[in-house]
């Protein structure tokens, strides 16, 4: 088991993240007789993000989840073993949780492997409401864009009154055309190409060969789904590239002939056909492999490794500022607690005595727990911000070429001084 350093508050205790301690299981599978015949499995519930991803106070914490399980994977792929990194992510596609970890570890989305134009969250989400696509059908949402949660097919997403109907006994079927604008896709299976990166490029590695969503079942006696999602599953097989082509002199091409070898990108086709095409070439077992082999970051810029230490910094001043305050609470209420304590030899009556010291207990007991929190928890996440930016701002510096702006630790007040020095 790995625990993840960032992990939610204690004082979310209806949340309840930080006390169940979420973290990565990890597994390895021995499938052949040579030394580097291993599957390691890593299995995570990350986050929830419980507001909207714009003002979430998680956001910080969850892209942390993302590069942790992302240093998991690749250090797994290093070793040259087949990775498989699945679970509940909480996290739509091509997001910067989900990017962080295609770009930073050498796996692949299985479902976008085969389906790279399914959709990129629910109806409503602005990154789909630009892709001006007709609302999805329940049926559609479950082959096409492999949504797994608050899907119209699941019964833990009804109301009250269609649950009540079940424990009536009525099925209530779903159409399969009903509308789902609701459907989402936030449970995952990332998967390497299990090939060792000192391999040549005909050495055999993993595709995929199908993906879909399961347990969409429901339970033979409560008539409800077996859980609140919906399961994913994939199919992965070894395959052998075929030897590369050798390339002929570019010079001795005629203008049809580069035409007929593709080698003119001027479709005039429409773009449906463009994404079947890709999807098509996606499919493509050699494709997977070659593609396979190297981290996707294609959709991953500099600028992002900015978006997260913006995420870094906002959510540190936030975590000072709440130090400070249950620091201020705890002092404050020592010091009700003793004003109680000398104004119940002065008061009139019994009753006033024990109101004084019932005020005076209460106050004591969630000052200590402020106090608490104030000296340990946040202390200790302030110093796991810290390491997570270092690590966040050396990953920028290695991607970027610059090695001059690799440091040595991630104090935000070193940060502050080399700024005010330029």
């Amino acid at each position: 088991m790995f625990k993840y350093p960032l992990n939610g508050r204690p004082t979310a205790f209806w949340r309840g993240d930080w006390y169940v301690g979420k973290g990565v299981a990890c597994a390895k599978i021995r499938f052949g007789p040579r030394r580097k015949d291993i599957i390691e499995v890593f299995n995570t519930h990350t986050h929830s993000p419980y507001e909207p991803e714009p003002v979430s106070t998680y956001d910080c914490h969850r892209v942390a989840q993302s590069w942790e399980i992302s240093k998991l994977l690749r250090g797994a792929a290093e070793r040259g073993h087949l990775v498989i990194g699945m679970g509940d992510f909480n996290m739509l596609p091509l997001s910067i949780f989900h990017r962080v970890i295609t770009a930073h570890a050498p796996v692949h989305d299985v479902w976008r492997k085969l389906h790279p134009d399914s959709a990129l969250g629910p109806a409503y989400h602005p990154s789909e409401k630009d892709r001006h696509r007709p609302l999805p059908t329940a049926d559609f949402n479950l082959v096409e864009n492999g949504a797994t949660s608050n899907s119209v097919y699941n019964t833990w997403r009804w109301n009250k009154n269609q649950q009540n109907r079940l424990k009536g006994g009525d099925l209530c079927e779903v159409p399969p055309d009903t509308i789902d604008p609701q459907g989402q896709r936030l449970d995952y299976i990332f998967a390497s190409t299990g090939i060792d990166p000192d391999a040549p490029a005909t050495a055999p590695g993993w595709i995929v060969k199908s993906a879909h969503v399961s347990m969409t079942e429901r339970h033979p006696d409560l008539l409800c789904s077996l859980s609140d999602h919906f399961a994913v599953q994939a199919t992965l097989v070894r395959h052998t590239p075929s030897p590369l082509p050798i390339k002929a002199d570019p010079r001795s091409e005629t203008p049809s002939a580069a035409l007929q070898t593709g080698a003119y990108l001027a479709p005039s086709s429409p773009a449906s056909s463009i994404h079947s095409g890709d999807a098509a070439q996606t499919a493509d077992p050699d494709t997977q492999l070659r593609r396979g082999r190297f981290f996707n970051r294609d959709l991953f810029h500099a600028s992002t490794y900015d978006e997260i230490l913006g995420m870094i910094q906002k959510y540190h001043a936030r975590e000072i500022r709440q130090r400070y305050w249950r620091g201020v609470h705890f002092f404050g209420a020592l010091l009700v607690w003793l004003a109680c304590l000398v104004a119940v030899w002065f008061s009139p009556g019994n009753y006033v005595a024990f109101v004084l010291m019932l005020a005076s207990s209460l106050s004591l007991v969630a000052g200590v727990i402020d106090g608490l929190l104030s000296l340990l928890f946040f202390s200790w996440e302030i110093r796991a911000l810290k390491e997570f930016e270092w690590e966040i701002r050396n990953a920028k510096a290695v991607a970027s070429g610059d090695p001059a702006a690799l440091t040595e630790s991630g104090s935000y007040s070193n940060t502050n001084q080399r700024s005010k020095s330029q």
